[in-house]
């Protein structure tokens, strides 16, 4: 192909540009959006946004925005905006959010120019820089090396695409390999990238959480474990599988068998257990510590990280004695949960001993009479349906004691009700009796309520309590897993001769995964996610010595001396005199010279070594690659450059102007005969003619003004 004026970019690079601007803003997107700071309409948008571009680009939509409709849409914006900042958004921080999105939108959907793409780079840089500040999940990494992977690929094809729009010749083929080659070369790219920044993630330790933090709107906690439950509210949190919670035992391996009693609910009113907030009570902590009540039993000591959505709600397993929590105050409910006073910022966490009760002792004497101020408070009941109090005589009909009829009635709800998680399909007037005698199934909260109800009628004082199961031990990790579907209510009730005792009626779930491959497999991503939390966002300098002293302790585990030990002594033998001092500088110094001039003294003496070969008659086919690139030097250095699309017999071809005038052009031309000779036609004879039209090359004139061929 002849000379022509600079235009568009060829069609395939040009496409290749614009899926890796798209790569790199939905990566941003994703990695913003897995934050769930995010709200419903602005993440929709977007998403939508993103996906027409995606159209645009692959030819299928022909969709464009024109100036004048953009206008009009920025005036009705700016019309809305006080509305939905005074009366939509919430918090009203949201309403500025949704602004910024929709100009980001409008720039995504409307970008044609350099300076265009220019701010497309940017918008996808703000994406993630928020997303930093936001995200503590693991997903974030996964979302920044796929960043990184499309940023790579936009500079290497936005840098052909600049080049392509101001060159004078246009190659005729090779350009339908070029995105498999730069995706090739972008991946290649982030290996390297991630291999050299490897050594630096855990020797600089990380900050705390950004200060956004303050003025981002917060993630909701999971709501039911302080003061109030409603119906059906703990189905629905049991259908996510996010963790709530890790914990830690100081022995033993896991605790497998407790429940993580959250706070216990006293007032029912037929749709929701709570208790008065105004009773609760301020509890100092002196110096990190504070003894709770004094308690007997098994002793077990462990530690409780709780995660962002996590509630402010402290849970423990058995009867807690001792805490170790780094707040100045706690409140203490009516029902025995302590919350923290102030609202948390990210992951929270604290140590505690506690003593866990045996559910099957024998009733002990010596138990303190419950007051009966306190007794009146946990026999109330609502007006109930008329089948319940006989249905509870039913089912303790031949028990005599307190203790057998509650477990009478634990026995019943368990053997004679199923378990399930779905919601009633509509609401009832009365969801207790609707799962009594209509639905005869339900999950946890409807089961603890059921007994607790039943157990008043009998005149035995009850409440609900809620919290979680026990989770699952991970032993990659060494801690235990709660998860949001591990949200269990149960039931405590005061048996005469031994105080407060603990009943479960529900039945276990018939549908619960608690083994196999996808289980297993959950574990390892379980302990990913743990590995981030623990030398990611709370890297710090401590974090730093541990791994240091871990390290230094697998060292000598293996009989390896400590880095630091044969450091120093190292140091003291060579260093201990002046020579030693000078020696150390000489090999410094080389070791410097080495690490910065050794590859292009090696490639520069290799390069020799054949050159002799060849003036011997040695050469092999293989080195007329070596005579060409000599060639393409000399011509770069006078500023002509051959661009890698072209094949040596195009390059001749499209020479510039300023060139191809010139005695030079000829020598090229008979240097890539000779060349073609050398390299495919196994002529021998060819290198010292190469060599000998080499030197020629470089003594002829040429203009250096010549333009670079394309």
């Amino acid at each position: 192909m002849g000379p022509r004026p600079a235009s568009a970019p060829p069609k395939v690079v040009d496409q290749f540009f614009e899926f890796s601007l798209l790569g790199m803003l939905a990566a941003g997107y994703f990695a913003l959006a897995s934050s769930a700071y995010l709200d419903l309409p602005s993440a929709a948008a977007m998403l939508a946004a993103l996906s027409l571009r995606a159209l645009m680009a692959a030819g299928i939509a022909g969709f464009r925005l024109s100036g004048r409709l953009v206008a009009a849409l920025i005036l009705l914006y700016i019309g809305f905006f006080p509305i939905d900042y005074f009366f939509l958004a919430t918090p009203q921080s949201m309403a500025t959010v949704h602004l910024l999105f929709f100009l980001a939108i409008i720039k995504i959907l409307t970008a044609q120019t350099a300076r265009d793409y220019v701010l497309v780079r940017m918008i996808a840089v703000v994406e993630l820089l928020a997303a930093a500040l936001l995200s503590v999940s693991l997903s974030f990494f996964a979302f920044l090396a796929l960043f990184v992977l499309f940023w790579i690929a936009t500079f290497l094809s936005g840098e052909i695409r600049r080049a392509s729009t101001s060159l004078c010749v246009v190659a005729r083929g090779a350009l339908a390999g070029i995105p498999r080659r730069l995706m090739a070369l972008s991946t290649a790219l982030l290996g390297a990238i991630l291999v050299m920044t490897a050594g630096f993630f855990f020797v600089l330790p990380r900050t705390a959480r950004a200060a956004l933090d303050r003025f981002a709107p917060q993630r909701r906690h999971i709501s039911g474990f302080s003061n109030e439950v409603n119906l059906g509210e703990i189905g629905t949190i049991k259908k996510s599988s996010a963790a709530v919670m890790h914990i830690r035992a100081f022995r033993a391996d896991g605790l497998l068998a407790v429940r993580w009693r959250g706070t216990a609910l006293t007032e029912f009113d037929g749709r929701r257990w709570f208790n008065p907030p105004i009773r609760d009570e301020l509890v100092r902590v002196n110096q990190g510590m504070v003894k709770l009540a004094p308690a007997s039993g098994r002793s077990i000591g462990y530690r409780v990280l709780l995660h962002d959505i996590a509630p402010d709600t402290l849970f423990f397993a058995g009867t807690p004695e001792m805490l170790s929590v780094d707040v100045p105050y706690l409140w203490r409910t009516v029902g025995g949960a302590y919350k923290l006073a102030a609202p948390r910022l990210g992951p929270f966490g604290y140590s505690a001993y506690s003593y866990l009760e045996d559910e099957g002792a024998a009733p002990r004497p010596g138990v303190l009479q419950l007051p009966a101020k306190y007794r009146e408070e946990l026999l109330r009941l609502p007006q109930l349906d008329e089948r319940i109090r006989p249905l509870a005589r039913e089912m303790t009909g031949g028990a005599v004691t307190e203790d057998e009829k509650a477990r009478a009635l634990e026995a019943g709800l368990r053997d004679d009700y199923g378990y399930t998680l779905d919601l009633p399909p509509k609401s009832v007037a009365d969801p207790l009796a609707n799962f009594l005698f209509v639905r005869r199934k339900g999950h946890c909260e409807y089961f603890a309520s059921a007994m607790a109800v039943m157990l008043r009628t009998a005149g035995i004082p009850s409440r609900v309590v809620v919290g979680f199961q026990s989770g699952v031990y991970n032993p990659i990790t060494g801690w235990q897993v709660v998860c949001a579907s591990d949200a269990h209510s149960w039931v405590e009730a005061w048996i005469s001769g031994r105080g407060w005792t603990t009943f479960d009626p529900t039945p276990p779930d018939p549908n619960a995964a608690t083994s196999g491959m996808l289980a297993r497999a959950s574990l390892f991503v379980d302990a990913a996610e743990q590995f981030w939390q623990d030398w990611v966002l709370s890297y710090d300098l401590d974090r730093q010595a541990v791994l240091a002293a871990r390290m230094n302790e697998s060292g000598r585990r293996l009989g390896i001396q400590s880095i630091e030990d044969s450091m120093g002594r190292l140091a003291k033998r060579v260093t201990g005199s002046a020579e030693g001092i000078v020696l150390t500088m000489i090999a410094t110094t080389a070791a410097l010279l080495a690490a910065f001039f050794g590859p292009s003294l090696r490639r520069w003496w290799s390069a020799r070594r054949r050159e002799e070969r060849i003036r011997r008659g040695e050469a092999s086919p293989s080195d007329a690659t070596l005579l060409y690139q000599r060639m393409l030097v000399v011509l770069e250095r006078r500023g002509v450059q051959k661009p890698p699309w072209l094949t040596p017999g195009e390059f001749v071809r499209v020479l510039p102007p300023a060139v191809a005038r010139t005695d030079a052009a000829i020598l090229v031309e008979d240097l890539t005969a000779a060349y073609y000779d050398f390299r495919f036609g196994g002529q021998r004879d060819a290198a010292p003619r190469m060599m000998r039209l080499l030197a020629r090359l470089e003594k002829s004139p040429l203009e250096k003004s010549a333009k670079t061929a394309a």
